[in-house]
């Protein structure tokens, strides 16, 4: 029998392994900034074109690399931060697996420029494909200079499930953002097709963070450092009224690295328990240093993930870190570290007035819990499909009308034509067969967000202009994006004006919007639901008009008048698909009156 294993060449080889570590443009950039921290630099300078996918160079002024060191560089498992396999248990280093470079080579075209202090020239190295194309000597400033053009160029396959530039962008600027913030001693530029992103000049944690993310997060950080023999926590947590509902502005880091952990993160959340609700997430900037052969960071190639050796001393300490430094600044009672889980209580809590307040949110807290069991009740009661959008008239004709009230054409002693709320959350109207139980927040999405594209489709300008136009702030990666989504916005009746750099003005809000809602809220919300929805693979507009639509639609709480819930029922049926909300949701279930009985008879 021939013979049947055999090694694989070193491109395919390279390609197998950038599976791991190059998913996306975001990878590369991750990759070689940790190169340059790596190599000493307190220069950074990255530049982007087309959100990475055309171009991404980092120029740093470290110590630089060798002529010998330049081309072993992108060899499989060559690496200047290990020796031995003890070493894998005592890093220090922001890489140490050797893999980066070769496979970054293996699927894009890369050219590399770099010089030692002790060298008067450079060396320059270019690869495509695995393959080393060039080695000569070359002028060049101290450090590296590497740049990585036309990524997956070789493989197509890989290049058209990159998703939308703006997506690509997005995920590029995270990790950019964890190491910025990770290293705030550093100098970092950023620019993206030609244009300044960031200019982070060197400055400590907490001035690198308003730089980052903008100067509104300052007054919503509470300090938190505590120390003890094996551990050391840290960096800032955000005031309880900072909170979101989306997980972002959330930064946890070991020895520096930027990692994932839902569970420490619950540990984080739990100290925040009974000052936020339970749908909102705080913010935080955390640094733990712990002994590196207390954690194994050789878990994942992306090396976001760590294992703890003592885990539930970790979770603890974390919790316990944070709600004292909530206390210490008379946000929270103040911790009895004697006692777990018990606090002092503030001086004026006992007050008659902060009791009833207590006392009106435990009943708020009852009143959700509530309808969170009745949603369950219902939950998989839907019959109607929206495979087919032609079955619209169905519900339609299923509707009662006054001329079937004036036939009799149903038991009307019974029945009346008017619907109801329930819960201040949803719409009862009766139909013929039975009775539809609709989400008045998901209608109202779906019928402002088919009115906001109708709006970009016949450029008409709906909106109520601001007499008092409101300033603005975002950071340099929120600035980007609602650039992209300005215009658009304005056809749906949002003007937004710039104002100097990362600075708005906001001139008007759609038609029919709150007048006192908070504007800095409402931008800071959409463009984050925009992210999220053009990760749905939503259309650019479709996005835009699904983050708008779920910030105009009336929420669920709101009390709504008969007029009000019948003009809900017509507008909702009227849409072009009545069923779902932009983001797929249902917006009705019906119950039939033949189940209705089968559950009375069971």
């Amino acid at each position: 029998m021939a013979d049947i294993i055999q090694l694989l060449p070193d491109s395919i080889a390279n390609q197998i392994a950038a599976g791991e570590v190059v998913q996306r443009p975001s990878s590369i950039v991750k990759e070689l900034m940790e190169n340059a921290i790596d190599a000493g630099a307190t220069e950074v300078k990255v530049i982007l074109k087309d959100a990475g996918k055309s171009l991404i160079q980092v120029v740093d002024n470290g110590k630089g690399m060798s002529d010998t060191d330049a081309r072993m560089c992108f060899e499989r498992h060559a690496t200047s931060k290990i020796r031995t396999a003890e070493d894998l248990f005592s890093i220090h280093t922001m890489g140490f697996r050797g893999e980066a470079l070769a496979s970054i080579a293996g699927v894009a075209k890369v050219d590399l420029v770099t010089r030692t202090i002790d060298s008067d020239v450079a060396a320059n190295v270019r690869v495509e494909g695995s393959k080393i194309t060039k080695q000569e000597i070359c002028q060049g400033s101290l450090g590296t200079n590497i740049s990585v053009k036309n990524l997956f160029y070789n493989v197509p396959a890989r290049r058209k499930f990159l998703k939308s530039d703006p997506t690509e962008y997005k995920h590029s600027l995270d990790e950019i953002y964890r190491i910025v913030l990770s290293y705030p001693e550093i100098k970092f530029s950023i620019f993206h097709n030609n244009n300044s992103v960031l200019t982070l000049p060197a400055s400590n944690l907490r001035q690198r963070i308003v730089n980052v993310i903008g100067k509104s997060v300052n007054d919503k950080l509470v300090p938190v450092e505590v120390e003890t023999d094996n551990l050391k926590l840290t960096g800032f947590v955000g005031k309880p009224e900072s909170s979101k509902k989306s997980r972002g502005d959330q930064y946890l880091f070991v020895n520096r690295r930027f990692i994932k952990s839902n569970y420490i993160n619950h540990a984080i959340k739990i100290a925040y328990e009974d000052l936020i609700a339970s749908d909102q997430t705080p913010i935080y900037f955390l640094f733990l240093d712990i002994d590196a052969s207390k954690i194994d960071v050789n878990v994942h190639p992306t090396k976001q993930e760590i294992k703890f050796e003592e885990e539930r001393l970790i979770y603890n300490y974390i919790r316990v870190a944070v709600r004292h430094a909530l206390g210490q600044y008379s946000i929270t009672p103040v911790l009895d570290f004697s006692r777990e889980n018990t606090f002092t209580q503030r001086s004026n809590v006992g007050t008659n007035k902060n009791a009833d307040l207590y006392n009106a949110s435990q009943k708020s807290s009852l009143e959700k819990e509530k309808l969170k069991n009745w949603e369950q009740i219902y939950e998989g009661m839907i019959t109607v499909e929206p495979e087919n959008l032609n079955a619209t008239s169905k519900f339609q004709s299923e509707l009662i009308t006054d001329e079937d009230e004036k036939r009799n054409t149903y038991n009307s002693d019974v029945i009346t034509n008017r619907p109801y709320q329930i819960h201040n959350a949803y719409v009862i109207n009766p139909i013929k067969s039975g009775f539809l139980i609709i989400d008045q927040q998901r209608a109202m999405e779906r019928i402002y967000y088919e009115e906001f594209l109708e709006s970009i489709k016949n450029q008409e300008v709906l909106a109520q202009k601001k007499l008092f136009p409101k300033p603005i702030e975002l950071s340099a990666a929120k600035s980007e994006v609602i650039h992209s989504m300005k215009d658009h916005l304005f056809c749906m009746g949002l003007e937004i004006e710039e104002f100097g750099k990362n600075s708005f003005i906001i001139h008007s809000l759609p038609s029919g919007m709150e007048s006192n809602i908070d504007e800095s809220i409402l931008i800071e919300e959409l463009i984050s639901q925009f992210q999220e929805n053009v990760d749905m693979k939503l259309g650019f507009e479709e996005s835009i008009a699904a983050s708008l639509a779920s910030k105009k639609a009336t929420k669920r709480g709101k009390a709504l008048e008969p007029v009000e819930m019948q003009i809900l029922i017509d507008k909702l049926f009227a849409c072009e698909n009545p069923f779902t909300n932009a983001h797929g949701n249902k917006c009705f279930i019906t119950m039939e009156l033949d189940e209705l009985k089968k559950r009375f008879n069971s």
